[in-house]
């Protein structure tokens, strides 16, 4: 058996409010719901994306808990790579450089073998440290 797809992706965050007004004002990500001091979630295309707060998810649930989802969390800095093509990542870029984000990086990978191009990317950080990119899916052969 394999997996179809990824239906939701996490990153641990410092400051919810500062996130959710980041990935809701300046990604422009639909909010789905939240749970102050714990946890926002976002729908992005046909999935989700998950911020959670690591002090609040590395507790066990109460045993009566209605969610009983175990604890999980990380320290540090993850990584999200959203989809774009590339005309979408020179307004991606244009958009965040508007926002006062700062584009650490725009990469322009080797082609592979049987590839014309390997694609580009564009990396920034959100208000957390979360290394946050937007790629061409070609990067994976996709």
């Amino acid at each position: 058996m394999t997996p179809s797809a990824i239906l939701e992706a996490a990153l641990y965050v410092d400051d919810l409010d500062k996130a959710e007004a980041f990935y809701r004002d300046v990604l422009g990500l639909e909010l789905l719901t939240k749970l102050p001091g714990r946890h926002v979630f976002f729908r992005c295309g046909d999935g989700v994306l998950l911020l959670f707060n690591p002090a609040e998810t590395v507790k066990p649930p109460a045993p009566d808990a209605r969610l009983p989802v175990p604890p999980h969390g990380m320290a540090g800095e993850g990584h999200l790579c959203f989809r774009a093509d590339g005309e979408e990542i020179d307004r991606w870029k244009a958009h965040l450089t508007a926002h006062g984000v700062a584009v650490e990086a725009d990469f322009h990978w080797p082609a592979k073998k049987d590839e014309p191009a390997g694609g580009r990317s564009i990396y920034f950080r959100d208000p957390a440290g979360n290394s946050i990119e937007f790629a061409e899916p070609r990067i994976w052969g996709l």
